[in-house]
């Protein structure tokens, strides 16, 4: 088993590419920490899937753009399990609209959810990490950030920053034996998309050469190998299983 031993933090891990990642993660012998918004009805139905492979599970309501709750859970994480060795920087939200129409408050809450949250709550690991000699950070992006996306400003904003975030702590990280990475998912059949309406979503679609949206697994799929042994030569990458959304 790629992941036996190890001790994997999800965030937004009730749903969507974060619940099929701690399954993932669970299915290749991880212990899966994750947190939600929340979610405690769809938490404890992901819960008891890993357990039933026969992995421990912990997870709590957390907004991780509160530094101190993501902190708190983390070190929780690791008194309950053991070190975090895999981190998968994944909550997120959107709010679409017209450019011009965004707050202050909502640019801020997109920008603090996706960027700050996935900053600190790296940081919450990450000197653990560097004392072991070893771990790994997976950020989720988005293809959004390669082409951005009408009625998604802050969002692609956000999500390029992550790139960026990415690359820059790959280089500090990568000599302390800490691999760092992201993935840039396209139109993947999740809540958010599921808010689309019905003519954005088949327009998009119509776009896609594979001629559908993806799934959750084919993401997690992606994490599994940044996770695993099989991801060591990656370095401050960011792959995007798309379905030929951007094609680079």
């Amino acid at each position: 088993m790629k992941l036996s031993g190890k001790v994997a933090l999800v965030t937004g891990g009730s749903r969507g590419i974060g619940r099929a990642t701690a399954l993932a993660f669970a299915a290749e012998g991880a212990d899966i920490a994750f947190c939600h918004l929340d979610d405690g009805t769809q938490a404890d139905a992901t819960a008891g899937e890993i357990r039933a492979l026969g992995k421990r599970a912990l997870h709590r309501s957390v907004d991780v753009a509160d530094i101190a709750a993501g902190r708190a859970f983390a070190e929780e994480a690791a008194r309950a399990l053991g070190p975090v060795d895999i981190l998968f920087n994944n909550a997120g939200i959107n709010i679409r609209k017209p450019f011009e129409a965004y707050t202050e408050q909502e640019f801020d809450r997109i920008v603090d959810v996706h960027l700050k949250g996935m900053f600190f709550m790296a940081q919450a690991v990450y000197p653990a990490m560097v004392a072991r000699g070893e771990g790994c950070i997976i950020n989720v992006a988005s293809q959004r950030a390669l082409k951005g996306a009408v009625n998604s400003a802050p969002y692609s904003a956000a999500k390029a920053a992550i790139m960026g975030f990415t690359r820059a702590l790959a280089w500090e990280a990568t000599p302390k034996g800490v691999r760092v990475n992201a993935i840039a998912p396209g139109p993947v059949v999740t809540d958010l998309t599921a808010a689309m309406t019905p003519e954005d979503r088949q327009a998009f679609i119509d776009a896609l050469p594979v001629g559908r949206f993806g799934r959750p697994e084919e993401v997690a799929a992606t994490a599994l190998l940044l996770a695993g042994p099989d991801g060591g030569f990656y370095v401050g990458a960011t792959l995007s299983p798309n379905g030929g959304d951007v094609m680079y």
